[in-house]
């Protein structure tokens, strides 16, 4: 690969030359490089997997940007390069992260981060025989990270069932048992 600097003949030249060279303009640099052609290996099962998350990001950040609003939420995270639809594809490819489930008494605290942002908190206690006793969601409190749902009561050998749902709708489910 090489990056072409103040060439009168090579600048206004993009494609490729020949099946031999490929010639590119990425973050305002000429880029001069070799044409590269089909991998003759056959794929492995992790890169089939990603293919596969790549699709449905790419089907989610396509309905995403649909949206004038969220698709000027996710302009504003471009960088140089970058675009609205490669924010949104990049964060309908990773789901949120539940850190931490933790309780002051009744009170359910969630720490949960996506690179983006958690759009909803949903919280589920369930007793002992696996019946939900209540549901509903968090509301987010003032560091921006922690989720907070104040429950009725905690049933003792039940459980708390918590999703974290980002933009795209993905989400990541956690458990926390009560003893």
């Amino acid at each position: 690969m090489a990056i072409i600097k103040d060439n009168i003949l090579m600048q206004f030249v993009r494609g490729t030359i020949g099946r031999q060279l490929t010639i590119y303009e990425r973050n305002g640099q000429i880029i001069m490089a070799k044409k590269r052609g089909p991998s003759r290996k056959k794929p492995t099962q992790k890169q089939l997997e990603a293919r596969h998350k790549m699709i449905i990001a790419a089907a989610l950040a396509q309905s995403m940007i649909a949206d004038p609003a969220v698709k000027a939420y996710y302009a504003s995270m471009a960088g140089p390069g970058q675009n609205a639809y490669n924010m949104a594809v990049k964060d309908a490819y990773r789901s949120p992260e539940v850190q931490n489930i933790r309780l002051e008494e009744t009170e359910v605290i969630v720490t949960a981060k996506d690179e983006f942002r958690v759009a909803a908190v949903e919280i589920k206690v369930v007793d002992a025989e696996g019946v939900v006793t209540e549901s509903g969601r968090a509301a987010l409190g003032w560091n921006g990270i922690d989720w907070h749902y104040k429950a009725r009561a905690l049933p003792a050998g039940g459980r708390i069932i918590v999703t974290a749902s980002d933009l795209p709708g993905r989400g990541t489910v956690r458990e926390l048992l009560l003893v």
